[in-house]
């Protein structure tokens, strides 16, 4: 069988955050990112689709399983990230400005390097209903 097939799993989860580059001025921090620069932080009801493509395995008719998939998850984001003020609980965004666009270049590491080498991985974050990034491209 040589058919590549996608698979989704789709998460939740909540976090708090702050848009801000320590190297501006509070001013340009102002300018740029408005009320993402509040210093008392903001909050997102984030929705993750983690999107995993590969070939069908004659064995077991899976591209993944599921519920390994569900696991790494949870282990690798959720438990990481859910709940969490992102610029203060977490290693990855101690320096890294917590955009939707880092965020999702960040799970996608964590994920990709738990995943079989074979497996494609494409990450949708959804900061808004209305906005949302993609990664890769």
């Amino acid at each position: 069988m040589n058919n590549k097939v996608a698979v989704y799993r789709k998460e939740h989860f909540n976090a708090a955050h702050r848009l801000h580059n320590p190297a501006w001025t509070e001013e340009r921090n102002d300018a740029v990112f408005g009320l993402c620069n509040n210093p008392n932080y903001h909050g997102h009801n984030y929705d993750l689709v983690i999107k995993v493509i590969g070939e069908i395995d004659p064995e077991t008719g899976y591209v993944i399983d599921l519920k390994i998939l569900s696991d790494l998850v949870k282990e690798e984001i959720l438990n990481r990230f859910d709940h969490k003020n992102l610029n203060l609980d977490t290693v990855e965004f101690a320096t890294l400005n917590p955009t939707a666009e880092n965020i999702a270049v960040v799970i996608y590491d964590l994920l990709k390097a738990k995943l079989d080498k074979k497996l494609e991985l494409k990450i949708r974050l959804y900061e808004t209903e209305r906005n949302f990034v993609e990664y890769p491209v």
